[in-house]
């Protein structure tokens, strides 16, 4: 069994399916993904992504506010705590920090950043954490504000190896999407060799970044085999290994998801 551990069922180009967001799902059944994480950007989709957690029995999710979304609300550790005991939410985030696409936001991101990294400590919770172009703030914010014992996920990883390196120190898990497989990602290629297994997860982040070969198409939850399947053979083991060693860290990460 796959999960996919990061997607946004509710962004989801739906056009081409005729049942919707079932047939999306239920092809992703028949590859072999097993649960979804539906991951929460901003203030506005949190009652949506904690619907489609208790529409299906596969699904659960997080609530938070990604970097580029600060604009439109933030919420302080009080608010991100209640937000938290709404049913099947399993994280806080996405979070963090996203400076090649906003610099002027830079204060604020940080102050998001922090206030996710407290609540998640407080709620005993993982954090979703989104970092570009941020390494050194991104690693700071981390090891003064959160929580080892209850740390999270560095999610749709393009950095460096140092960085995965002081992630894991951390108690940090690094989750790798469809970017390992695209021709210019060969230092990418290189973490995905060398991290340790029981520390990987898999992920889509659709519908964004379609894995090779359907780079360019709205992506789906059912390319997180392609994901997988890539990996594994980057690191000449069986697929079904990888299939069940990143299960089992997804929910030992997201034990709520059990």
């Amino acid at each position: 069994m796959l999960v996919d551990s990061h997607c946004h069922l509710d962004r989801l180009k739906l056009d081409k399916f005729d049942g919707g967001l079932d047939d999306v799902l239920d092809l992703a059944r028949s590859r072999g993904v097993g649960k979804f994480l539906c991951v929460g950007i901003s203030l506005e989709n949190v009652d949506r992504v904690v619907e489609l957690a208790g529409k299906y029995d596969d699904v659960v999710c997080s609530v938070g506010v990604h970097p580029l979304d600060v604009d439109s609300g933030l919420a302080g550790v009080d608010e991100l705590l209640a937000m938290a005991q709404r049913p099947n939410v399993v994280a806080l985030g996405e979070t963090g920090l996203d400076y090649y696409y906003s610099t002027e936001t830079r204060e604020i991101q940080q102050q998001s950043f922090i206030a996710h990294l407290q609540a998640a400590g407080r709620a005993r919770l993982p954090v979703i954490v989104h970092t570009r172009d941020a390494r050194e703030d991104t690693l700071a914010l981390i090891r003064e504000h959160g929580d080892s014992d209850h740390a999270g996920v560095l999610h749709c990883f393009t950095e460096s190896w140092d960085m995965a390196r002081a992630a894991l120190d951390l108690n940090y898990y690094i989750s790798l999407s469809g970017i390992v497989t695209f021709k210019n990602a060969e230092e990418l290629r290189d973490v995905a060799r060398k991290l340790p297994l029981e520390r990987l997860l898999v992920e889509t982040d659709s519908p964004y970044l379609a894995p090779i070969p359907y780079r360019g198409k709205p992506n789906i939850p059912a390319y997180v085999r392609e994901v997988a399947e890539f990996i594994a053979e980057l690191r000449g083991m069986p697929f079904e290994q990888l299939a069940e060693i990143t299960t089992e860290n997804f929910y030992r990460l997201f034990p709520r998801a059990a």
